[in-house]
């Protein structure tokens, strides 16, 4: 049975600019194919998503559209997911509007984003071994 939430790969911001989050994407252990990437927002899937191969083996970069819709007041929290492992690999978040000092609203927005992707794998385990 795979272990779930263990991801074979890392994922680190390298920028955020104009719109478009980027990262590369890097393979522990010598795995050679790129995961399944899937981002999502608000438990809805980002389309536009990328991952294109890089000169060396086992790196890819991965390019995240911002999509319109996420442009606006609030807090907007952003899950790249290996979707095969159901782990989260990076996440990032926009505020706008309004901001305090110390807004804890982003890092709320990331515990719910990840306690509803906790939960559907939870319930999906539980229909696996039933």
């Amino acid at each position: 049975m795979k272990d779930r939430g263990m991801s074979a790969y890392s994922l680190t911001k390298t920028r955020f600019k104009e719109g478009m989050w980027e990262g590369l994407l890097v393979a522990q252990q010598g795995t050679v194919a790129p995961p399944e990437i899937m981002v999502t927002l608000r438990d809805q899937s980002v389309r536009g998503v990328t991952v294109a191969e890089t000169a060396e083996a086992g790196r890819w970069v991965v390019e995240v559209p911002v999509p319109i819709e996420a442009v606006g007041d609030g807090v907007q929290t952003f899950l790249i997911i290996d979707a095969h492992a159901d782990a989260v690999l990076e996440s990032f978040t926009m505020i706008a509007g309004e901001v305090l000092g110390d807004d804890i609203r982003a890092e709320v927005e990331l515990l719910r984003a990840e306690l509803d992707m906790l939960k559907r794998a939870f319930r999906r385990h539980c229909l696996e071994t039933m």
